[in-house]
């Protein structure tokens, strides 16, 4: 059966969309480093390095959450 529509629903599927739409910009800041280093510009190299450091930064806020979620199982 599916969730009932409620505010907290539509809080969290906005949150994945956000998400979402944080994770392709900082993959769009990788390839167009990408794209400026095949150029030749070292420049290129600091904004893909920088894209990288948010995908990372996004990746680990992510997993934290998960082990916040994961119940612990006593001995």
């Amino acid at each position: 059966m599916a969730e009932p529509i409620t505010l907290e629903f539509i809080a969290r599927q906005l949150d994945r969309v956000l998400d979402r739409l944080g994770a392709m910009e900082d993959q769009i800041t990788v390839l167009t480093g990408m794209g400026m280093r095949v150029d030749g510009s070292v420049d290129g190299l600091a904004t893909e390095v920088r894209g990288m450091y948010r995908l990372l930064d996004r990746m680990e806020k992510r997993v934290r959450k998960l082990e916040d979620q994961t119940p612990t199982i006593a001995p």
